[in-house]
């Protein structure tokens, strides 16, 4: 009989991996560490703060907690960045944080000083916004308003549910935060340390739970094979110079029957966006995303644009593609993701 590909998964752990995420967490700071966890990822520096540790102790709980599995690093340029671990030792660790009164005082403490380290986050992107917020203004003045295409997103990607969204080249993280609250899990792909800063502080203040960033190119992303119900690419293509490798990339992270869908600039000829913002492609014709999506095994399903309204001053229409996997999940494909809630 068929399993329901959206039923919880529970997981059984093997008894190496219980037993040392057991003793992993078996120590004070390092339960405050998989409490916080649970809430944000965070740097050292960030969870020497929090904690009131000098950074050598700090370092010591983190390692431990991540040999034993509970907790992953994500290196960021200079700085790194740890998160709970993907199952199944970072399912085990949320089932004992779960298990904690969220009211002792430790734990409120803690999480009081976690909004300090989140607000400077927060401030930090504000100034990285400003500064880029005229160039951002000025291309987001060309085209279709973002609300409107958006929306399009929204209907072209419709009711069917969705357990894992990858967003390649997240970026500000709009997209996670749209999308994210649909999905179990989710994760979110940017070459840019800054652009990921911006992001995590969105996210924070969506107050998403459910996703990970994580430094890497769109033509290698770190991410696991077979793994995503949604991928989003979205007005990512138009800086890169093999647009078609970039999509064979992430055709290979879909799940059976998962779908991809691509969001950037119809084709256009504004070439100063060349010039001023580095855009490698002058938008795209329909058919041609079409054909890269056909070479990377996956079916095109449906395609709309968006123009600019009557009242608004743009030229350059947005263009939305939606394609699927073509293969069958079946009782014989295990699947990469597991159930987080």
């Amino acid at each position: 009989m068929s399993k329901d590909r959206y039923a919880p998964v529970v997981s059984a752990t093997p008894f190496p991996t219980l037993l040392a995420g057991l003793e992993a967490a078996g120590e004070e700071t390092r339960l405050r560490i998989l409490c916080l966890l649970d809430e944000a990822e965070l740097t050292v520096s960030e969870f020497v703060a929090i904690l009131g540790q000098s950074q050598p102790r700090v370092s010591r709980h983190l390692k431990l907690l991540t040999e034993a599995g509970l907790a992953a690093r994500q290196r960021e340029g200079a700085w790194a960045f740890f998160r709970l671990a993907d199952p199944p030792g970072g399912e085990l660790a949320r089932d004992l944080v779960r298990r904690l009164d969220p009211d002792d005082p430790v734990l409120a403490a803690d999480r009081a000083r976690l909004e300090v380290a989140r607000e400077a986050r927060r401030k930090q992107a504000a100034a990285y916004f400003a500064e880029q917020a005229t160039d951002w203004d000025r291309i987001r003045a060309l085209h279709a308003s973002e609300v409107r295409v958006e929306a399009a997103l929204l209907a072209l990607i419709g009711d069917k549910p969705f357990r894992s969204l990858l967003d390649l080249g997240t970026g500000t993280g709009r997209m996670l935060e749209l999308l994210a609250p649909r999905a179990v899990r989710a994760v979110g792909v940017d070459q840019s340390a800054a652009m990921l800063a911006l992001a995590r502080s969105r996210i924070d203040q969506a107050g998403l739970r459910n996703v990970q960033l994580r430094q890497g190119d769109v033509y290698a992303p770190p991410v696991e094979r077979d793994g995503y119900d949604l991928i989003v690419i979205h007005q990512v293509l138009h800086f890169l110079d093999d647009p078609a490798r970039a999509l064979k990339e992430a055709a290979r992270a879909l799940a059976p029957s998962g779908r991809l869908v691509v969001v950037d600039f119809d084709a256009h000829h504004e070439e100063f966006l060349r010039t001023d913002f580095a855009h490698r492609r002058l938008g795209f014709p329909l058919a041609e995303i079409e054909g890269f999506l056909a070479d990377a095994g996956l079916v095109a399903a449906r395609s709309t644009r968006v123009a600019p309204a009557p009242g608004e001053s743009g030229k350059l229409t947005v263009a939305l593609w939606l394609a699927e996997d073509p293969r069958i999940l079946s009782d014989g494909f295990q699947k990469a993701d597991t159930e987080f809630a």
